[in-house]
């Protein structure tokens, strides 16, 4: 098997080839704040968390849709690298509608936990307060569109893992969101399986289990390993 050696903050890492940068930097022992990433979807660097610097280059990259290469000498905790971190949090809380203590993943959320890693205790943005819609007609979950932050994990997880592709993004810029079917009612897509995967990659209170209520919202902590399995018997079972 070919092998990269490269450096992350100094320290010597051997990766497969044709494994990331994200990937270099969790066998260098380091961690990198993600929302957009979970293992076994695609990658699409939608985020920008996990934004590395390359010496020698001019540019920052996702590292979790970089490919790591040989010799390369990544910097992952600049000055630069953590205030940019810091204010993208700063924009995901401004953008949306954000109230932690009525959230249903309270205690349990991922932006939460990224906005404590990156030391943002206030926004220095003005927030949007945006009128956006909450759709409730499916039987079984909701999503609330308030709370959402493009990370597409629904769509990805739909897409290439349960193989419905029921979510989708729909517009630009402000408009900017996440949609089901033909921008049908959630309930009325027939394409759904109600398998709930969908829930367990939000990685916010955004799409939920109707039963569930302020800070009871439980995903699957080894997910990432699951959805691994569920990608290879998805994979197999279209042979």
């Amino acid at each position: 098997m070919s092998v990269h050696t490269l450096t992350v903050d100094g320290e010597e890492v051997a990766v497969p080839a044709g494994a990331t940068l994200l990937d270099a930097v969790r066998a260098a022992g380091a961690e990198l704040p993600t929302l957009c990433h979970l293992d076994g979807l695609t990658p699409v660097g939608a985020c920008r968390l996990c934004l590395v610097e390359l010496e020698g280059s001019g540019k920052l990259q996702p590292a979790c849709a970089t490919a790591a290469g040989e010799g390369m000498a990544v910097l992952t905790q600049t000055p630069q690298l953590q205030a940019y971190r810091r204010m993208a949090v700063e924009l995901f809380f401004a953008e949306g509608t954000h109230v932690c203590a009525f959230c249903v993943a309270n205690g349990n959320c991922e932006l939460q936990d990224v906005a404590v890693a990156v030391g943002m205790d206030h926004s220095r943005f003005p927030y949007q307060y945006p009128q956006r819609r909450v759709d409730a007609s499916h039987p079984h979950f909701a999503i609330d569109h308030h709370r959402c932050i493009l990370c597409t994990r629904c769509v990805r997880v739909c897409d290439e893992i349960e193989g419905a592709h029921v979510w989708d993004v729909a517009n630009r810029g402000r408009e900017c969101t996440i949609i089901t079917g033909l921008d049908e009612p959630w309930g009325e897509v027939q394409a759904c399986t109600s398998c709930g995967k969908c829930v367990d990659a939000c990685p916010t209170g955004a799409i939920f289990r109707k039963d569930d209520t302020t800070a009871e919202k439980q995903t699957h902590r080894e997910r990432p390993q699951l959805l691994r399995d569920a990608r290879e018997k998805h994979q197999w079972q279209n042979q």
